[in-house]
């Protein structure tokens, strides 16, 4: 093993080397240093604002619903570490790979029978657009090779993912212009309990059957808009899309990413719809945040059409796809889900985060407060002064992210009720202070 380096050495090294996401390089502010994790909690190599542990109020961007440390995935990652830690899946499977796929199936919707293990999330929903333009042209109509979805979206950093995040108010509008050309519907009223606009249910039916002959496929977020505002919308919009795709020929893709795994309170966000989609993406949650891995499920038809097509093979293949320590510790992740009664969890933390928000209301600035699930969020009439806002959250003790007009938390699964009203306060100070 190295020496270990003092901390103000590893933060010189930080800046000299390493471009962190969504920042310039060298960096302008300085990263808090983490020495270790355990429960819901991250230990700082060096204080900040007073606090050497912080109560992490955003799972890791959502993924470790278990918390850090977890003995049950420690010990799937270090039994299969022993087994291998790796082998190529062309020509070659393995258990975990198998298994993992197998429990895929078993809890997603129905007609998802089909899985390709993905490196991430983003490469997941890759996958899904080329199975789409790969089974049109498979099955004759080369025309429909494009995209709808709605504004207010994100669905990764790659090329095509790109194509379909909001155009002018995500991160991508510096790529208009070079990105392919997908068809925007306006962003989906607001509120999830609100009964559907019907004039807004209108709309996506004209839009879709105007351009079915050009349509691969629909693709959003079902029921929560994450990283493009964290805004969240009625299922009925997702009855309306799988009726519309269904009329007029077209296939539906469910990036469930970010709501997939009981974050939304139903254990896929389509579950609140009652409808199934034709491709899903899953990731974040998947390996409990222990490893990066996603995946991309389809239809038989879906699968089907594309083995009929000239190129009967979907060509693409990760050098790490169905990394078996990943897919082991995905699969203990998910076992160790429904092995509790994780919906009852998750409302809990909804009932707590409803509570401790509630003040947010009435402070100055702020335009919306919002829960769903493990969602919380509080959104203001202003871009939030990120500094300001994360150091008030640290000095409560708790690490947030806000970004754009937003300061909000996905708590892990396993964050206690105290834990749960101190993540609620420290949103309130950032607000108050952002």
């Amino acid at each position: 093993m190295p020496e270990p380096l003092a901390p103000r050495d590893l933060l010189a090294l930080d800046r000299q080397h390493v471009w962190h996401p969504y920042g310039p390089m060298p960096g302008t502010a300085t990263p808090l240093l983490v020495e270790s994790a355990s429960g819901v909690r991250l230990r700082l190599a060096e204080p900040a604002e007073g606090q050497d542990e912080l109560v992490d109020g955003m799972s890791s961007w959502w993924s470790a619903v278990h918390g850090y440390n977890h003995p049950v995935l420690n010990d799937a990652a270090r039994g299969q570490l022993e087994r291998m830690s790796h082998v190529m899946f062309g020509g070659l499977t393995h258990e975990p790979g198998v298994r993992l796929a197998k429990r895929l199936v078993d809890i997603t919707p129905e007609p998802l029978q089909h899985v390709f293990l993905a490196d991430s999330g983003s490469v997941s929903v890759e996958v899904a657009v080329k199975m789409c333009l790969q089974y049109w042209r498979s099955v004759g109509k080369p025309a429909k090779q494009r995209l709808l979805t709605w504004r207010g979206g994100y669905h990764g950093d790659t090329w095509q993912p790109m194509s379909v995040c909001d155009p002018e108010g995500g991160m991508h509008e510096l790529w208009q212009g070079v990105l392919p050309r997908q068809i925007f519907a306006d962003t989906p009223p607001a509120g999830f309990d609100a009964p559907p606009d019907e004039a807004y249910a209108a709309h996506l039916r004209e839009l879709i059957g105007r351009h079915a002959d050009e349509l691969a496929a629909v693709i959003v977020e079902p029921v929560v808009q994450g990283a493009g505002g964290m805004s969240f919308h009625s299922p009925g919009y997702l009855r309306v899309l799988r009726e519309a795709c269904d009329a007029h020929g077209v296939l539906l893709v469910l990036d469930e990413i970010a709501t997939g795994f009981g974050r939304t309170g139903a254990l896929f966000a389509a579950e609140h719809a009652d409808i199934a989609p034709d491709v899903m993406c899953v990731g974040k949650a998947l390996t409990g945040g222990y490893l990066t891995l996603a995946a991309t499920l389809c239809t038989t038809a879906v699968a089907e059409g594309i083995s009929r097509g000239e190129l009967p093979v979907l060509a693409h293949g990760p050098t790490f796809m169905g990394n078996p320590l990943a897919a082991a510790v995905a699969d203990a992740s998910i076992g160790l889900l429904l092995s509790q009664d994780w919906a009852r969890e998750v409302r809990r933390i909804e009932s707590g985060l409803t509570e401790a928000l509630a003040p947010a209301g009435e402070l100055p600035g702020v335009r919306d407060v919002r829960v769903l699930g493990a969602i919380g969020v509080v959104q203001l009439d202003h871009p939030v002064d990120l500094a300001a806002a994360t150091r008030a959250a640290l000095r409560e003790g708790v690490w947030l992210r806000p970004f754009r007009d937003l300061i909000y938390t996905m708590p892990p699964y396993i964050t206690g009720d105290d834990d749960v009203a101190r993540i609620g306060a420290a949103v309130c100070a950032a607000a108050r202070e952002g």
